[in-house]
């Protein structure tokens, strides 16, 4: 399989669900970060933390696919 077959496979339902939940917490990170309060320097590597874990679960989401063995 090559990367154009490999981008046009389906997804598996379970990492569907895994990016769209990594959506979510990436948005909530993003509004703490540009929250117009002073915030401590722990929140701020809390936050840097999880953009991280973020980045990686999106990554793992967006290679994973299904494989001919399951469509037969």
């Amino acid at each position: 399989m090559n990367i154009l077959q490999g981008t046009a496979a389906s997804t598996p339902e379970f990492f569907k669900k895994l990016r769209n939940i990594e959506l979510i917490v990436a948005a909530i990170g993003t509004s703490i970060v540009t929250a117009p309060i002073g915030l401590l320097a722990a929140v701020i590597t809390i936050v840097a933390y999880e953009y991280v874990v973020s980045a990686v679960l999106r990554a793992v989401s967006q290679v994973t696919i299904l494989s001919k063995k399951e469509f037969e």
